[in-house]
């Protein structure tokens, strides 16, 4: 499968969510989504991104976007991650790295002087048509929430 283009169409997904519901690409027809991709649940960078969509959830909601956080972390990791934090948005699991593989997050990374492979932070917008319209890659964590929600607001 080909690497995501910004302007193109986004291929159809479908992967596990908390709540025990089942996201795809189709069933957000319509919507703006946001995309993020992050390393791990319940590590600070990681919460630290999460709490910033959380804190402003209700600016994408009146936009009617769609907040969505991936990892590949299980659904029952994502469960607590989600409780602990009150996540008012789904963790999407992405255990076979399909998703991430697509939209091209997984790099080589140095961990403690060892080469990992690993998901490199990184946020897409997809307009209501399914159209990739912005990416960014090598997040910082800081000030990035509301650039993606500017962002949003210039669809």
């Amino acid at each position: 499968m080909n690497r995501i283009e910004v302007g193109k169409a986004v291929p159809q997904f479908k992967l596990s969510a908390t709540n025990e519901q089942e996201i795809t690409l189709d069933s957000l027809r319509g919507k703006p989504v946001v995309l993020y991709f992050y390393p791990k649940d319940d590590t600070p960078g990681c919460t630290t991104e999460g709490c910033g969509f959380r804190d402003h959830h209700s600016a994408f909601k009146k936009l009617g976007a769609v907040v969505l956080g991936v990892s590949r972390d299980s659904l029952a990791s994502h469960e607590k991650f989600k409780a602990k934090y009150q996540f008012p948005f789904h963790l999407l699991s992405d255990g076979d790295e399909k998703l991430c593989k697509l939209f091209d997050v997984i790099k080589e990374k140095n961990m403690y002087g060892k080469k990992v492979l690993g998901v490199v932070r990184s946020t897409f917008l997809i307009d209501q048509h399914g159209i990739l319209r912005r990416e960014w890659r090598k997040v910082k964590v800081d000030g990035h929430v509301e650039e993606v929600l500017e962002a949003v607001k210039a669809l």
